[in-house]
């Protein structure tokens, strides 16, 4: 009778999700296909080890969504701080115990496997920044100390993530936090100083930054000053990407990917290999989808009742609007080379839940229905844990 119970209250989770979560989730669905038959051509026409565990990892972030389906978005509000602080801790430990993996210290390792604190806090600082806005009061969201708080909220991680060095995921925060800030009101004009400042800080944020790191941004600059070393990741990407032409070599049939010309092809450079394999035509196809994806966040994020479900849902969308769009970008040679992975596409565990999670927490508020009150309201005397 329990498991009869259990079953039934599922089937009637199931029953209440509305259409556009479904529609959210076959994207996801198509999106991590993609990847499965892409990394299945990475190894050759083998799913061990990259095609199986992301499939894995997909299916176990799929079950995971629809549990957080059924939690009501006054959880998720109330978890927001500790989240946020577990993930500044985890971060924190980093420099002392991380794993250090080509020459960065980004991981932690607790034996049955690793993660990275950072992927991490790209959800908590989203639940975080929501959770104060919906806390704040409309009429205060102007004034310089209570902007000056988010913007603390947002420095803190990327100060640590810098240090890792993961400049790429520092970048990130700081564009999904403004994001944030810009759409629960922020005035312009504190946006444009901090353009001015990050402007005048450009030296000494040069001076700041790693000798790799440098050398990234003038490979960028001439790509062409050293196609053998700093420049390889890029010039090779290039041919592959150009190889691809309008339909493709045909899938399997990449000669860049499959003679392992092309470095980190199950990560950051599964694009490349996609477009090598498919052409022009594919990878269009591609950012299609994931357009299409961040497009029906965006409808449903217009159409949530409450402060906090606005700002997580649009906190997913920008999320993976910027990781495909900077990995889109990357490849080619438009940005510098950063470790950004294509959402759902690219081999990843944390970068998975961690978009999987994302994902979770905006359907979920998205169909929660009066839990928090009306917009602007206090939440009926529920404040946020910090």
């Amino acid at each position: 009778m329990r498991r009869m119970a259990i079953v039934a209250g599922g089937l009637d989770v199931l029953r209440g999700v509305p259409r556009s979560h479904w529609t959210v989730m076959a994207l996801v669905s198509l999106l991590c296909g993609i990847g499965i038959a892409t990394l299945y051509s990475v190894e050759g026409g083998s799913f061990r080890p990259w095609a199986e565990r992301h499939g894995l990892r997909f299916l176990a972030g799929l079950a995971g969504i629809m549990v957080m389906l059924a939690v009501p978005a006054t959880a998720w509000l109330r978890v927001a701080a500790p989240a946020y602080l577990a993930s500044l801790g985890l971060l924190m430990l980093v420099p002392v115990v991380g794993t250090e993996v080509l020459g960065a210290r980004r991981w932690l390792d607790f034996g049955f496997g690793s993660f990275q604190p950072g992927e991490l806090m790209k959800v908590a600082l989203v639940m975080m920044l929501a959770a104060y806005y919906q806390w704040l009061p409309k009429e205060r969201v102007g004034d310089a100390v209570w902007v000056a708080v988010p913007v603390l909220l947002i420095v803190i991680p990327a100060a640590f993530t810098v240090r890792q060095p993961d400049l790429g995921s520092a970048m990130l925060y700081a564009i999904t936090g403004l994001g944030i800030m810009f759409m629960a009101g922020v005035p312009l004009v504190y946006f444009a100083a901090s353009a001015v400042l990050a402007a005048a800080a450009s030296p000494l944020i040069w001076s700041m930054l790693h000798g790799y790191q440098q050398r990234r941004i003038e490979i960028f600059l001439d790509p062409g000053s050293d196609p053998l070393g700093a420049g390889y990741h890029i010039q090779q990407s290039k041919i592959a990407f150009g190889a691809g032409g309008l339909s493709g070599t045909g899938y399997m049939k990449g000669t860049q990917s499959q003679l392992d010309f092309l470095p980190e092809k199950h990560t950051d450079f599964i694009f490349t290999m996609f477009a090598e394999e498919w052409g022009f035509a594919g990878a269009v196809v591609l950012l299609a989808l994931q357009a299409a994806l961040v497009l029906v966040l965006w409808r449903m994020m217009m159409s949530a009742e409450t402060r906090f479900a606005r700002l997580l849902i649009a906190g997913a969308a920008l999320t993976i609007f910027l990781y495909a769009a900077v990995n889109a970008a990357m490849v080619p040679g438009l940005v510098p080379v950063v470790g950004v992975p294509m959402p759902f596409v690219s081999y990843g565990g944390t970068s998975m839940m961690s978009l999987m999670a994302a994902l979770g927490l905006a359907l979920s508020a998205a169909a929660d229905h009066g839990s928090l009150g009306a917009d602007g309201d206090r939440l009926c005397g529920l404040r946020p844990a910090f």
